[in-house]
């Protein structure tokens, strides 16, 4: 008797990606073990990827979490990378203690990871020390997001800010672009490529030709989750064709 899954995600409102590339990872899981997945989501409102918009939003997680927790889901996850990066060095602990709490509070306690803190911690469980990022932020935001993993420990060699102010445009973005944009970056002493540093932009497409192209383990936001997630769910966590961190070998 194979056991199902709810899976719980606070997601912007204009998010159209995560609800897209995690439920197609752990479908692609369901390939090759017993366990089955639903999917839920709340919506917290943010049209423009600007600090302002992303601190309103984030003042709106804990009604998510509320929401979500009144489904009894099994794990809750933070869609939004770049709304904890940017409300400060070391938020995600903070975000995820108080959003666990909530759903205590309700009396449906589940735990609460971010794709931040997935996203850091992937690195570690990788041995990554020295990375290079692609993001589809605009300047100023994405500098916050580097300042972030370097506080967590890494060295961001090479960065490029795609500059895409609107939400919906970022989850337009062609991921086939993605391997020649990691071509202009300078990748040769990192020890990994964090090919979307934002859970909105498209990536799971471009994961094995960057790996091929480059020979570096790759990382995403959305692939970083969905590690987290299983890992979370003690779960043996494997996805095929989702990259080095989702290929048995960690």
């Amino acid at each position: 008797m194979s056991k199902t899954y709810r899976i719980g995600q606070i997601v912007p409102s204009s998010n159209t990606t995560m609800e897209t590339e995690i439920p197609a990872m752990l479908r692609l899981r369901e390939a090759i073990r017993p366990e089955r997945f639903t999917f839920h989501s709340s919506r917290m409102r943010m049209k423009k990827v600007v600090k302002e918009e992303l601190a309103a939003m984030d003042g709106e997680s804990d009604r998510c979490a509320v929401e979500l927790s009144d489904a009894r889901v099994d794990v809750l996850g933070y869609a939004c990378l770049v709304a904890i990066m940017a409300m400060g060095r070391g938020y995600h602990r903070v975000s995820q203690a108080r959003l666990a709490k909530h759903t205590a509070e309700n009396g449906a306690a589940a735990p609460v990871l971010t794709s931040a803190g997935a996203l850091v911690d992937a690195l570690k469980v990788i041995g990554a020390k020295r990375i290079v990022v692609v993001a589809p932020y605009m300047k100023a935001l994405t500098e916050l997001v580097v300042d972030y993993i370097r506080h967590e420990g890494y060295e961001v060699l090479d960065y490029r800010a795609l500059e895409i102010p609107d939400n919906l445009d970022v989850g337009r973005h062609d991921p086939a672009r993605l391997p020649e944009i990691v071509k202009t970056l300078n990748y040769a002493d990192a020890d990994a490529i964090v090919l979307s540093a934002c859970v909105q932009m498209p990536s799971l497409p471009a994961v094995a030709k960057v790996e091929a192209m480059t020979g570096k383990p790759v990382i995403t936001a959305a692939i970083a989750t969905t590690y987290a997630m299983l890992r979370e769910l003690d779960l043996e966590p494997i996805v095929p064709g989702a990259g080095a961190l989702l290929s048995g070998a960690y």
